[in-house]
C-alpha cells in the first residue's frame, strides 16, 4: 500500500515538473506584470498624493500674490502654478482668481489671459465653462463680439447651459439682433431652475423686450358663453 501511494506520489510530482516546465516561464511573467502593475499603481497613487500636496502650497502661495498689489507677483506665481502642476484642479481654480485679481487691478490682459489659459487647458469641464463665461464678458465689454459669440456657441454642461445662452444674449443685444436674443433668453429662462435670482434677471431682460415669459406657450382659455345669450 505504501508502495502504491508512493507511486502516486511520483506520478504527480511528474506531472507537475511537466507542466512547470511547460508553462513556468508564462506563469513568471504573468506574476511579474501583475506585480508590477500593482507596484506602478501604488506609485502613481503617492506620486498623485505628493503632487495634490506641493500643488496646494502653491496655491496658498498665489492666494497671498492675490491680495498683494503686485500684478507682476500674480503673474509669476500662476506662471508657476502652470508650469509645474498645470494638470491639477488648483491649477484651474488659480487661473480664475488671477483673472478676477486682474481684472480688478484694471489689468485686462492680463486676466484674459489666465481666463484663455483655463478654457483651453482646463481638465474639468466646470472650470472650462466658467472661464469661457467670464472670458465671453471682458470680449463683450471690448465690443468683440464676434470672438465673444465664439467662445459660447459650443455645447456646455448641462449645469452651464442657460448661462451660455443668457451671455449668447447679451452679445446678440450689443449687435442690435433683438429677435435672436429674444430666443437665446427664452433658452435661459426655461432652463433655470425657477427660485434662482438669475432667472429673475433674464425675465427682466424678456420684459424689456416686451416679452413676459411666464405667459410663453400657454395660451387663453376661450371665454363661457352666457347660456341666456343663446335664446
Amino acid at each position: 500500500m505504501a508502495k502504491h501511494l508512493d507511486l502516486e506520489e511520483q506520478e504527480q510530482l511528474d506531472e507537475l515538473k511537466h507542466f512547470w516546465k511547460q508553462y513556468g516561464d508564462l506563469i513568471t511573467w504573468v506574476l511579474i506584470a501583475v506585480f508590477g502593475a500593482v507596484a506602478a499603481w501604488n506609485g502613481y497613487q503617492y506620486w498623485q498624493r505628493q503632487q495634490a500636496v506641493q500643488a496646494s502650497t502653491m496655491y496658498d502661495e498665489v492666494e497671498r500674490a492675490v491680495k498683494s498689489d503686485d500684478s507682476a507677483r500674480l503673474d509669476r506665481s500662476l506662471a508657476d502654478m502652470k508650469d509645474r502642476f498645470g494638470n491639477t484642479v488648483y491649477a484651474q481654480q488659480a487661473g480664475l482668481i488671477v483673472a478676477k485679481a486682474q481684472y480688478d487691478k484694471g489689468n485686462i490682459d492680463a486676466a484674459k489671459a489666465a481666463l484663455t489659459w483655463v478654457a483651453g487647458n482646463a481638465a474639468d469641464e466646470g472650470y472650462q465653462a466658467i472661464a469661457k463665461l467670464r472670458l465671453s464678458g471682458l470680449l463683450l465689454e471690448a465690443k468683440a463680439y464676434d470672438d465673444a459669440l465664439k467662445l459660447v456657441a459650443g455645447s456646455f454642461p448641462k449645469d452651464f447651459s442657460p448661462l451660455a445662452a443668457d451671455r449668447r444674449g447679451d452679445i446678440l443685444m450689443a449687435q442690435d439682433k433683438k429677435s435672436e436674443a429674444k430666443a437665446e433668453y427664452e433658452k435661459a429662462y426655461k432652463g433655470l431652475d425657477e427660485r434662482t435670482e438669475y432667472r429673475r434677471l433674464v425675465e427682466v431682460k424678456l420684459n424689456a423686450l416686451g416679452i413676459n415669459p411666464v405667459a410663453v406657450g400657454s395660451s387663453p382659455m376661450p371665454p363661457v358663453a352666457d347660456p341666456e345669450t343663446k335664446k
